[in-house]
């Protein structure tokens, strides 16, 4: 009986900071969320890696200067890198920097049980979560059912809050 219980989202998840050796795997993350939106561009694969590898580098130096002191986590599933978790604290905030998983590791869940987490620990310290979202992210509809906000249009992206006492 025990053999067919479906599996918890996040039962064998867990987080670790990243480490100059996650590199490699991190701008795997990058390129997976951004690769279908080089399909139309009349390049080789090598030229978009290459693209998306520069693209990765611009963003994770600026994460960092940006973000100083931020969580910058590796998502681990069953002990296997799946993803990214990249969180500011702050007071008052907690800034979903970014959140992605790999491919072959989403719709399973995880990323909306990740949230939830976030939000429970947000609302348990009188603070709220935001995070910036791109417009065609099909993501929206889960911040949406979450109970996340639209509060500014940002051009491309939309910055999204949620707060306890919504």
């Amino acid at each position: 009986m025990g053999a067919n219980k479906p599996r918890h989202p996040l039962e064998g998840v867990s987080l670790r900071r990243i480490e100059p050796s996650d590199l490699p795997f991190l701008s795997r993350v990058y390129a997976s969320t951004r690769w279908e939106e080089l399909a139309p561009v009349p390049w080789t694969d090598e030229q978009k890696l290459a693209f998306l590898e520069m693209q990765f580098q611009a963003q994770h130096k600026w994460y960092q200067e940006v973000y100083d002191g931020a969580d910058l986590l590796v998502v681990l599933l069953d002990q296997i890198p799946a993803g990214r978790l990249y969180l500011f604290l702050s007071s008052s905030e907690i800034r979903i920097v970014d959140i992605a998983l790999l491919p072959e590791f989403r719709g399973r869940g995880v990323g909306g049980e990740l949230l939830r987490l976030i939000l429970a620990e947000a609302g348990e310290t009188g603070r709220k979560a935001s995070i910036h979202v791109e417009k065609m992210n099909p993501a929206r509809r889960l911040y949406d059912r979450l109970g996340f906000r639209i509060t500014a249009d940002k051009g491309v992206y939309d910055f999204w809050e949620w707060n306890a006492s919504q």
